[in-house]
């Protein structure tokens, strides 16, 4: 009697089997079995995209700070850059980049451009009128500079004085085709823990352009008027 039982609950269930899988197509069963899966899975967390900063920095200024990025040129086709609070105020793009010392002067109590040029040390004397538009910047202003090509050859003392007054400590070691930035303020002191300059010189064996050496670049930020130190 039990071996009967058994065999006729066994025949039973194959037969309900088999009618489920018929009535039921095979895409249904696939399905709910992916869903089965899926739901044993952890959940995929994707990082949001990294929010872009002021000037491409690494990392965000406080509020309350002036962020600047100063990058010099390379070669003959990488031009010089100077960006404050996200506005290129000298660059390729705007017209205003050229062979030489680029200057950029900023009103530091409102963070906006004064004047930009650039002034060439290659060819033509300009070394004058890049002197009288450094002394001509008014105070409590922001001068910042970077070199493209060649911004020694005929850059007099009396430019270089102009320059190591507001405080630049390699200006006078800049040799030919010298990568250079420089950041300064005029009527006020910086912080001490703001990059304000840095060079790199032409080196045959090291040279990234040939007969130019690697860009440089200084970044960073600056305090704005109620943190300033006068």
């Amino acid at each position: 009697m039990k071996l009967g039982g058994f065999i006729f609950a066994s025949v039973c269930a194959w037969y309900l089997g088999s009618l489920l899988a018929y009535m039921i197509p095979e895409d249904s069963l696939a399905s709910t079995f992916d869903s089965l899966q899926n739901i044993a899975e952890k959940p995929k967390i994707k990082a949001p995209p990294p929010k872009r900063l002021k000037c491409d920095h690494w990392s965000p200024c406080l509020p309350g700070s002036y962020a600047y990025r100063i990058l010099s040129g390379g070669g003959l086709k990488t031009f010089a850059k100077i960006c404050f609070e996200d506005q290129l105020l000298i660059s390729q793009e705007n017209k205003n980049a050229g062979r030489g010392i680029n200057i950029a002067i900023v009103d530091y109590n409102t963070g906006k451009l004064v004047d930009a040029k650039y002034f060439d040390m290659w060819e033509g004397e300009f070394s004058g009128p890049m002197t009288n538009f450094i002394r001509n910047a008014p105070q409590r202003s922001l001068l910042l500079m970077v070199t493209h090509d060649d911004g020694s050859t005929k850059l007099t003392e009396d430019a270089k004085k102009a320059i190591a007054d507001l405080g630049s400590k390699e200006i006078r070691n800049l040799r030919f085709r010298s990568s250079w930035a420089f950041i300064a303020a005029k009527g006020f002191e910086l912080p001490d823990s703001i990059q304000r300059e840095k060079v790199n010189h032409s080196d045959k064996k090291k040279n990234r352009y040939g007969g130019w050496p690697a860009e440089v670049q200084i970044e960073g930020c600056i305090p704005k008027n109620e943190q300033a130190q006068f």
